[in-house]
């Protein structure tokens, strides 16, 4: 080999050197990328949507086999596309004009129309989905990220005889609970909700009507009303008062009792 050849080997090989580094980086880059939401929006964090509750409790053990005995809502949802969780804030369509009923079919509200078919598809199916414990009154967050505002959000709820884990829920099963005046852009939106009277499993539908353009987000979320860690809760919140009203009743009946004879 010619000592020009050799020189010209030994510059390609010193540059594939330096580039490669810079390749790997790029492809981790493009990698993680994949992984993480396309761009900030939001959503109803608590009581949890279906997606982000997913995203909750497995994002950071999404491929674990046992998910599919634990959490088989879950389970399923990652195995027709991990981007409805990892996109958890995107549920949402433009253009809509408030016709939320007529642009949204009976059967895929929980997808709002199957907006970027087939990414959310799956909201819609019926099944054990996990349901959130709350009381009949409580407290519902959403959160955006992008600070878009909210010109409302409006809260629906199944109606009584509902069963989300055999069907898919329509406009006929739900009743309007709440509709909320506009919100300033911030990080979150928070309302109280009243579901007194009501007990057992339910879908808590919210309608965000994002401020920025017309972009509405359509929200289920599973809840068991006045169920298992709601009601403990409950209880733990009463019994200071009712302690209170205990010991002064006590302490009234000893002063009646030095004054009889």
């Amino acid at each position: 080999m010619s000592i020009r050849a050799h020189k010209r080997s030994l510059t390609l090989a010193i540059a594939a050197t330096l580039v490669a580094p810079f390749a790997m980086v790029a492809a981790v880059a493009a990698d993680t990328v994949t992984a993480a939401p396309a761009a900030a929006h939001g959503s109803v964090t608590d009581p949890p949507t279906r997606n982000y509750g997913c995203l909750e409790r497995w994002g950071s053990d999404h491929q674990n086999p046992d998910m599919d005995e634990l959490d088989p809502m879950c389970w399923g949802a990652w195995q027709h596309d991990p981007n409805a969780m990892w996109n958890w804030n995107g549920l949402y369509r433009e253009n809509v004009g408030g016709n939320h009923e007529g642009v949204i079919p009976n059967g895929q509200l929980c997808s709002g129309g199957r907006t970027q078919s087939p990414r959310y598809d799956y909201m819609d199916t019926p099944g054990e989905w996990v349901a959130k414990d709350v009381p009949q009154q409580f407290h519902l967050t959403l959160t955006d990220q992008a600070r878009h505002g909210a010109d409302y959000l409006r809260i629906y709820v199944s109606e009584p005889g509902f069963d989300p884990t055999t069907e898919a829920l329509g406009w006929d099963d739900v009743q309007l609970v709440k509709q909320t005046g506009s919100y300033p852009s911030q990080g979150t939106y928070e309302t109280d909700v009243n579901l007194s009277g009501r007990s057992g499993r339910a879908v808590l539908y919210t309608i965000w009507q994002a401020s920025h353009l017309d972009q509405p987000y359509y929200l289920c979320s599973d809840i068991n009303i006045g169920g298992g860690a709601a009601q403990a809760q409950a209880k733990a919140d009463t019994e200071p008062a009712v302690k209170t009203r205990v010991a002064t009743t006590a302490a009234a009946a000893c002063r009646l009792g030095q004054y009889a004879t």
